[in-house]
């Protein structure tokens, strides 16, 4: 083939087998072959991309958004060329290799990033997939549903989705990414009806680190093409222009319409808020906290040793020093913690009633919205108290050997429960969560209302965190870790906001005050403190949906 070209290229008056132009040519075929696409040579893989797009209609958000007939409309659209308005896909990549795998895939993911920027994009994707996928157990896998999501949602464009995809009466959408990345985001908070992805191979129960050739999620697709053609209804398509994927036959096959996305117009969009989210993102998991594109993962593996460290020293200075001496260090250190004037006169719930109340003779509990592991330990720092005692429904063995207060652990049996906290309160202060368990989103779970039933005076506690790097929380990793991961950040921060005091539902006679009202109560007022939404959702929700158990943690 390349003899045949050259004879066919070369002019008539130059030697065919001309030593300076053999090798141009030469150069120019492997040039093609090892770093672009092969479009300089007839019959290639792509010649017919270019007659592709301009048979295409160049796509412009505000003359597709103004369409009367969308809302009858199937929508076939590209997720990478016409959803995200990013056009690199590592970053999400090196979030599989960070939360699936481990701190060394990522490391060599990172390392082979100059490389997949030379190759094709089809041999840069089967890169990165081998790097990621292999070995990974696709049982376990469920980085898709718990980490990505997050991301995705923050790279969606608000024009094209809201002004155009939300209004077709089906939704399909087509991606080179593998279905276990992509899919959760795209149906459970995109409302996609039709997910057309990449397979991954496995064997054994083993992701081998290869795609099928063959896309094999086309039945719900093949559903709507009967549906559409029944009715005599067309389906629009809408694709990346400068980037034309390898689905685009099925653009071409089925669809009519088909409108292109220039890069320019995608930096012009605004990225989807959070309050405009079909369903809205409540839980998430994984340790990175800033999305990890190539620069931003470089400066994660140059600030791990000394994040290591620095955890380390914040840790020792809490644990070995007073009070009044850790603090300043600590904040020499990077550390931020707020906490405004705690009030001194005690408020009942119903200020206004009459009713006589029980003699008070327990000490005082602080009910506290959950963050992190250390929100007790802050909070004794803020309070000036080694003898505050608390408790958890989980917590490890690692976590209660360096807690500097006492801790004890709850059983879920609610006589046993509560016999524990009766206990401690004769003693004197405590703290509970009545959460049960970390939320990193602006939302409230659901309170159990037992500590209400227990406790004489309440103290409502708004605790609030912020990390820009690593989350101090987990669902499905080691919660060991967790203050050090959080300690691991160039400056966290914490913020405590005491409330003011209410009366638990024991101190009211006749029983006219339920520990449920008292409970959604103090909910209510600390998610007025925080701006924060108030759920109905549970413990137990949260690791069901994360990490597919109840969040127990054994104490071995």
């Amino acid at each position: 083939m390349i003899l045949r070209y050259i004879e066919l290229t070369q002019p008539a008056s130059v030697p065919m087998m001309s030593k300076r132009y053999f090798f141009k040519t030469l150069f120019l075929f492997f040039y093609c072959i090892l770093f672009r696409k092969p479009k300089y040579f007839p019959g290639g893989l792509h010649s017919n991309d270019h007659l592709y797009q301009f048979q295409c209609q160049k796509y412009s958000t505000a003359s597709l958004a103004l369409r009367s007939d969308l809302s009858s409309k199937t929508l076939m659209f590209s997720v990478e060329g016409a959803l995200l308005k990013s056009s690199s896909l590592f970053p999400y990549f090196m979030l599989v290799a960070f939360e699936a795998g481990s701190f060394l895939r990522a490391f060599v993911l990172l390392l082979l990033y100059p490389f997949i920027c030379l190759v094709s994009e089809e041999t840069g994707l089967r890169i990165m997939v081998m790097v990621c996928f292999f070995g990974i157990k696709k049982e376990s896998f469920r980085v898709g549903s718990s980490v990505l999501p997050k991301f995705f949602l923050e790279d969606v464009g608000l024009e094209i989705f809201n002004q155009v995809l939300r209004r077709g009466v089906r939704k399909v959408s087509v991606s080179e990414l593998p279905l276990v990345m992509i899919e959760s985001f795209l149906k459970d908070y995109l409302e996609i009806d039709v997910v057309v992805g990449r397979e991954l191979k496995v064997f054994h129960g083993y992701f081998v680190g290869l795609m099928e050739e063959e896309e094999k999620n086309i039945i719900g697709l093949e559903e709507i093409l009967r549906e559409n053609k029944a009715v005599g209804t067309n389906i629009i398509g809408i694709n990346g222009l400068h980037k034309v994927h390898g689905h685009h036959q099925l653009f071409s096959q089925h669809c009519k319409e088909i409108y292109l996305v220039d890069k320019a117009d995608k930096r012009s969009w605004q990225n989807l808020p959070r309050e405009k989210y079909p369903r809205p993102l409540i839980f998430h998991d994984g340790r990175l906290a800033l999305l990890p594109t190539p620069l931003n993962a470089l400066a994660l593996f140059v600030w791990v040793p000394f994040g290591f460290v620095l955890s380390i020293s914040r840790l020792l200075i809490s644990l070995s020093l007073p009070t009044d001496i850790s603090i300043p260090l600590d904040a020499f250190l990077g550390m931020h913690l707020t906490a405004p004037a705690m009030p001194k006169t005690p408020h009942s719930l119903y200020p206004n009633t009459s009713k006589e109340f029980i003699h008070k003779s327990k000490g005082v509990l602080y009910a506290c919205n959950h963050k992190t592991l250390l929100d007790p330990i802050f909070l004794s720092v803020i309070l000036k108290s080694s003898s505050l005692r608390g408790v958890s429904y989980s917590l490890s063995r690692v976590s209660e050997m360096l807690s500097p207060i006492k801790t004890v652990r709850l059983t879920r049996n609610r006589d046993q429960d509560a016999r524990t906290i009766e206990s401690l309160l004769n003693q004197g202060d405590m703290f509970i969560c009545p959460e049960g368990t970390t939320c990193r989103e602006s939302y409230l779970l659901r309170f159990s209302p037992l500590f209400a039933e227990l406790a004489e005076e309440i103290v409502p506690v708004a605790i609030d965190s912020h990390v820009t790097m690593l989350y101090g929380t987990t669902a499905g990793g080691l919660k060991c870790l967790d203050p050090f991961f959080f300690l691991m950040n160039p400056a966290p921060s914490y913020t405590v906001q005491f409330l003011e005091k209410v009366s638990g539902s024991c101190t009211y006679l006749n029983g006219e005050k339920s520990k449920f009202d008292v409970a959604n109560h103090v909910q209510g007022e600390i998610g007025k403190a925080l701006g924060f939404e108030c759920t109905k959702l549970t413990r137990k929700d949260k690791y069901v949906i994360l990490a597919g158990n109840e969040g127990i943690v054994s104490r071995k």
